[in-house]
């Protein structure tokens, strides 16, 4: 099967990767489709199977793992599971159409580690990590204990931003979303 491009888009819990992701998946001219990830963790209240994200079991997790069903996974939190599936790229690929990661910060480096020469990977930085915690808090999907945990999880992400092919700071939503745009069209275009 014909490989297409990976647009990869990751950053800590509430930089705007989301809203970026859609925005570029709106541009008709990318040929751009949403890679699905799995996870073990249950779903949020507006969350819809096989849309936002195919949910496992944590043992229907762990059989795919055995089955060697995912492209990359991780082990986010105890007991918390992310993941791609090789039959979601499968799908994407074979649609013609190229592959929108929104996926957390060690998954995006795996997925640029195995398709290298065909994959973009951008990082989605928060201006500060006080306005990271403040988006946590205003997005009212988390208990403070998941908040406290996603930003302590977001210094060693950040700490990481200089692995990425590019890093735009999500300060300005509008010119992030131009700049990522920018980016993903010298990438597919260019």
């Amino acid at each position: 099967m014909k490989t297409g491009k990976c647009i990869v888009l990751s950053a800590p819990s509430g930089s705007g990767k989301t809203t970026i992701a859609k925005h570029l998946l709106a541009q008709e001219n990318f040929n751009l489709a949403f890679s699905v990830s799995a996870t073990s963790r249950l779903p949020r209240s507006q969350e819809v199977d096989g849309k936002d994200y195919y949910f496992l079991s944590e043992a229907a997790f762990k059989a795919k793992i055995s089955e060697c069903a995912f492209v990359e996974y991780e082990e986010v939190f105890p007991g918390m599971f992310y993941g791609t599936l090789k039959s979601e790229l499968d799908r994407i690929w074979a649609l013609g159409k190229n592959v929108v990661f929104d996926i957390d910060v060690v998954g995006g480096l795996n997925i640029k580690k195995q398709f290298p020469s065909n994959t973009i990977s951008m990082f989605i930085k928060p201006p500060s990590k006080e306005a990271l915690a403040e988006r946590l808090f205003q997005r009212g999907t988390d208990s403070v204990d998941k908040i406290a945990m996603r930003l302590e999880k977001a210094n060693a992400e950040i700490a990481r931003a200089k692995e990425f092919d590019v890093v735009v700071v999500n300060d300005n939503l509008e010119i992030a979303k131009s700049e990522s745009k920018k980016h993903i069209s010298n990438f597919l275009l260019g």
